[in-house]
């Protein structure tokens, strides 16, 4: 073969070579492909392998299904029954979502039974003397050890089952029957004329809840009921019940309502007499047969009819109780100072969390600083200018509290009719006070660098778009602020608290005695910020008395039940602390005296006494104020309406100063004077000069004393009290 013809491989590789190597290629590919086809394999037997084993556990599956639809058709229900199963299914359902949020609702009440002492926390039988020892009331509920449950009447216990709760014995502390039958009677009625609660239901709102209507209150309450069911015996619940249930007229309990309104021990109760105290307890105010007497006797034939309908009691047995109902001792004539003590008892509350001791023991006398002569003249003094003016000039309501001006408290009116009302607007009601408020602002300029005669100008002043006028819609011009505030200047007072900050003011006023929060607002300086007439009365006695502090106080001293000592307000109180310089005190009083003398307070003068104070009014006529001092007494009164509607033009200057003058004319005859500080008593007019008086009323009980009487009195009070000491410890050795 020539050379033309050779492989076109090229000479560096033969032919013989080429093949070979070839070979040898194909040889190395073959296990590559092998191992490809190998793997391929293999997922495809694992994909079928998965297929096949979904396929099969489909099929199980389905094969198991109807296998259980197969066994649950043994137990298919048509029909009513089906319905009914439904309805079951889906109610149990919803009833445990509907259980879990009541457990959520009902979480904070069950936070009340932490304490361990739940069962007497806060709860005293204290009897309240006046500042001379004579007992002027009580107040607090009966302890379960003080009568045992086996020795009240049976007729009363009957009655109170009877009228509360027929199925207490029976239920869990819900009862489902007795609730159910209310609801269908009140939806028949269109009104509530059944209640739902149980005996336990309302036990527990007694405990641990308010008397406020709302659904959540319902909520805690039933929790509660299970709650004490499952913690004390039927028996301990129904006493609890008898000894914690307000029975109107300041008591609780049954037994302290039997001497209340029988002046009988609970034990001689008389079937008509507990048929009158068992309608008590749906509404006391309504059904107090010291306050409306029928109506308490046609509650206790209702109690009556229900003692024969649940089987306790025969017609024949309760006829004689029907034809002689309860004769309820008549309290017609007797006064009591109930205001003064639903007071005097949270004092004893607060004063027994910081006194172990009184604490521990819970039945108390407590000797208090109430002049009962003094409280029966300010409530004449309210009334008999309500009763002249009040419907005239559409006054409804007024308040009014007098103190010595070291704080202690002689008298208090919180209200026209305690029985119509138990709310205590002396104490609890928040109210404008007006420019009774202006002599805070004044006593800050003066710690400021004023004084009495500094010059302000009385012209217009605005504040933002806040542009205040004065009463006379005058101005004055340049004044002092003596004559600004003896003639209740607008403008200076807002002009002052520019100067000096009304947050200055805002803390004089807190030291001085204020304990609402103020709202630090353009109007403050006018008094427009809510106060209480307890805490005007106290801040006005740091002038009457040269500047310290005056926080009012009920409490005089506290005994045992065995006479021992618990509390001396003279050993346990810390002297009195100085707020306000003396010489500054001085200013403001002279600028007082003259606002009484020549300014809006005249109507409030009082012949022959040095005088200070303030009138106050707000706009619409809504409150009327007159604060006003003596160097013996303060005292601030309020009139207006609890619904806030205006009065017919009545003024701080007019019906408050009026019933502040009567009072203080009644508590200032016959007693030694003490000074105002910085005021002269020389400055007195002629026509106030006092006319002789022989002495004291004769129906009253002397007020201030002489101080060598007070110190005879003294000697005498500490030899009765080492004697009081020496007898107590005698008790101690002699009991077991």
């Amino acid at each position: 073969m020539s050379s033309d013809h050779q492989d076109d491989r090229g000479p560096d590789h033969p032919p013989e070579q080429a093949d070979r190597v070839a070979a040898s290629a194909q040889d190395s590919a073959r296990p590559r492909r092998n191992t490809y086809r190998s793997l391929t394999s293999r997922l495809l037997s694992a994909d079928a392998w998965v297929d096949t084993a979904l396929w099969r556990a489909g099929r199980s599956f389905a094969e198991g299904l109807r296998a259980y639809d197969r066994f649950l058709r043994r137990f298919e229900v048509r029909g009513f029954g089906r319905a009914a199963a439904e309805v079951g299914s889906d109610g149990a359902t919803f009833g445990l979502l509907g259980l879990l949020v009541l457990l959520t609702f009902a979480q904070p009440a069950f936070e009340a039974t932490r304490n361990a002492d739940w069962m007497t926390t806060e709860d005293f039988a204290v009897t309240f003397l006046d500042r001379f020892g004579k007992e002027v009331g009580r107040r607090g509920i009966v302890l379960n050890d003080t009568v045992p449950l086996e020795e009240l009447p049976d007729v009363l216990v009957k009655a109170t089952l009877a009228t509360e709760d027929r199925r207490f014995f029976e239920h869990f502390g819900i009862d489902v029957i007795g609730t159910s039958r209310a609801m269908v009677e009140n939806l028949r009625a269109r009104t509530v004329v059944q209640g739902g609660s149980s005996l336990t239901q309302q036990l527990a709102k007694n405990l641990f809840l308010s008397n406020e209507r709302t659904l959540e209150r319902k909520i805690k309450e039933a929790f509660l009921a299970l709650w004490l069911e499952a913690n004390l015996t039927k028996r301990q619940i129904l006493k609890l019940y008898l000894d914690r249930a307000y029975m109107g007229g300041g008591v609780f309990g049954v037994t302290a309502a039997s001497e209340f309104y029988f002046r009988k021990n609970v034990r001689e109760l008389s079937l008509a007499e507990a048929a009158m105290l068992a309608g008590l307890y749906k509404a006391p105010s309504k059904y107090a047969p010291h306050i409306n007497l029928p109506a308490a006797r046609a509650r206790a034939n209702e109690v009556l009819t229900n003692m024969v309908q649940s089987g306790f009691m025969t017609e024949g047995q309760v006829i004689g109780a029907r034809r002689n109902p309860a004769v309820a001792v008549d309290r017609s004539q007797e006064q009591a100072p109930d205001y003064f003590l639903d007071w005097a008892f949270d004092e004893v509350r607060k004063l027994a969390r910081r006194n172990p001791a009184l604490a521990r023991d819970r039945i108390v006398t407590v000797r208090t600083t109430l002049d009962p002569a003094l409280q029966r003249q300010a409530e004449q003094s309210v009334d008999s200018v309500l009763t002249e003016f009040g419907q005239a000039r559409r006054t409804r309501e007024a308040a009014l509290v007098v103190m010595v001006p070291d704080g202690a408290v002689r008298a208090m009116v919180g209200g026209r009719d305690y029985g119509k009302s138990q709310f205590n607007r002396a104490v609890a009601a928040l109210r404008q006070p007006g420019s009774s408020f202006k002599p805070f602002v004044y006593i800050t300029a003066f710690l400021n660098g004023y004084s009495l005669a500094s010059i302000v100008p009385d012209a217009p002043v605005s504040i933002g778009n806040w542009s205040p006028r004065n009463y006379s819609r005058g101005y004055a011009g340049p004044i002092s602020l003596k004559d600004a505030l003896t003639r209740s200047i607008n403008t200076v007072p807002v002009r002052l608290s520019i100067a000096v900050g009304r947050p200055a003011i805002i803390e004089t006023a807190y030291r001085m005695g204020i304990t609402h929060e103020l709202q630090n607002t353009v109007s403050l300086p006018l008094g427009a910020s809510d106060v209480s007439v307890i805490d005007m009365t106290a801040s006005y006695a740091a002038f009457a008395n040269g500047g310290l502090k005056a926080s009012p106080y009920a409490i005089l001293e506290v005994r045992n039940s065995f006479g021992r000592q618990l509390y001396d307000r003279n050993r346990n109180e810390p002297e009195p602390e100085r707020i306000l310089p003396a010489d500054k005190v001085g200013e403001i009083n002279d600028i007082l005296v003259n606002a009484v003398e020549n300014g809006t307070g005249r109507r409030a003068i009082v012949e022959g006494v040095v005088v200070a104070g303030k009138t106050g009014t707000t706009s619409a006529y809504r409150d009327a104020w007159f604060v006003g001092y003596t160097g013996n007494f303060v005292s601030a009164v309020w009139f207006g309406n609890d619904d806030f509607s205006p009065t017919d033009r009545v003024t701080g200057g007019t019906l408050p100063a009026l019933a502040w003058q009567k009072l203080m004319a009644y508590a200032h005859a016959g007693i030694e004077l003490v000074p105002m500080p910085g005021i002269d008593p020389t400055r007195l007019k002629p026509a106030q000069i006092a006319r002789s008086s022989d002495g004291a009323p004769a129906a009253s009980q002397p007020r201030i004393l002489s101080t060598r009487t007070a110190e005879v009195l003294g000697q005498i009070g500490r030899a009765l009290d080492a004697l009081g000491q020496t007898a107590s410890a005698s008790e101690e050795v002699a009991q077991p």
